[in-house]
């Protein structure tokens, strides 16, 4: 009986261990968790951004727009000083703070679309650079480059 019970001793006791790896694992996936929860947007928030450019930053680009989900709706105009603008909607999904939309704008009294690709974090817009399609001659997101299109954040207007 007594082996019996040093047995069972030996056993319980070499299931016990410090801790400490189980304790490392859990601050690790603590801190992963607060860092992924903070760098997502918040939702039902409007966010509003502009890009000015050209020699005097005389040509504006605005984007606005709500997250909803995983949807993204808003508003992106473009207003170059004196060319014709683009102003229209914006419809799409966000992803791992990546957001793909279809840009729906009247230009020169005619309606097009395009696609557009975002991404926000901590605050920040930028934006895949848009490229003209040697082929079709039609202007399009380059999906190759990096985001590098900045906007500044701004105060949004009701």
């Amino acid at each position: 009986m007594k082996n019996y019970f040093l047995l069972c001793a030996i056993a319980l006791g070499s299931c016990v261990g410090d801790g400490s790896r189980n304790d490392e694992d859990i601050k690790r996936i603590d801190e992963d968790t607060i860092r992924t929860v903070a760098s997502r947007p918040q939702q039902n928030k409007s966010y509003c951004f502009i890009r000015t450019e050209g020699t005097d930053q005389q040509d504006t680009t605005n984007v606005t727009f709500t997250i909803n989900g995983d949807k993204v709706e808003g508003e992106m105009n473009w207003i170059p000083k004196e060319k014709d603008s683009r102003k229209g909607i914006l419809l799409g999904t966000i992803s791992d703070n990546e957001i793909t939309a279809m840009w729906n704008y009247m230009q020169e009294g005619t309606r097009d679309s395009m696609r557009v690709a975002f991404k926000l974090v901590s605050n920040q817009l930028t934006q895949k650079p848009l490229t003209i399609n040697a082929t079709t001659g039609i202007q399009e997101t380059d999906e190759a480059a990096d985001y590098t299109v900045i906007y500044i954040s701004e105060n949004c207007k009701d």
